[in-house]
């Protein structure tokens, strides 16, 4: 849904009156831990917006199911893991020089799960090490936020790129106490 309105968006909190006007569109991605290996499971983007990046899961979220309920969705359809227990850890707004649409991009992390990993037709899941993130191969904005989940720390940032996708111009990031807006 795009829409400046939807109530399940939280931007209006974070964002500038500049930046609340434009439309949005609701997404989200997660990441399945594994505590007891130090490890999380990425997916390599095999099609479409990301293509030939690693990522966490996700996608947008449908007009019938909360940003929770989208989460884990995208997570069972992108890797064959169904997420039993999911905690919000960030909170990003994107912001393309060539789109008029602004991507809030709610963040998660599964740290109970069931099923077996699978690859599917949009992501090839792969394990890495929590200290071990291909970053080279990841969204620019992925290297200035994951410290924070790896401290444990909530937090929003905001990122303009420029039309292609990888070059940043400017960027807000801080740690918050809760993501109840």
């Amino acid at each position: 849904m795009i829409n400046s309105v939807d109530t399940r968006s939280v931007a209006r909190h974070v964002e500038d009156a500049e930046h609340r006007a434009m439309p949005h569109r609701l997404y989200t991605l997660i990441f399945p831990m594994d505590n007891v290996r130090s490890r999380v499971l990425l997916g390599m983007k095999k099609r479409g917006f990301g293509c030939n990046k690693y990522n966490g899961f996700g996608g947008k979220v449908e007009a019938d199911e909360t940003i929770d309920e989208g989460a884990i969705r995208e997570l069972n359809e992108e890797s064959g893991l169904l997420a039993t227990r999911v905690d919000k850890q960030g909170l990003l707004l994107f912001y393309f020089e060539d789109n008029s649409v602004a991507m809030e991009v709610h963040v998660y992390l599964a740290s109970k799960y069931t099923g077996d990993v699978v690859e599917t037709d949009e992501m090839r899941p792969e394990w890495f090490g929590i200290h071990e993130m291909p970053f080279a191969k990841m969204w620019a904005d992925d290297e200035r936020w994951w410290p924070y989940v790896l401290r444990g720390e909530k937090f929003v940032g905001r990122f303009w790129f420029k039309a292609d996708q990888i070059t940043i111009t400017r960027e807000e990031l801080s740690r918050v106490e809760s993501l109840s807006f």
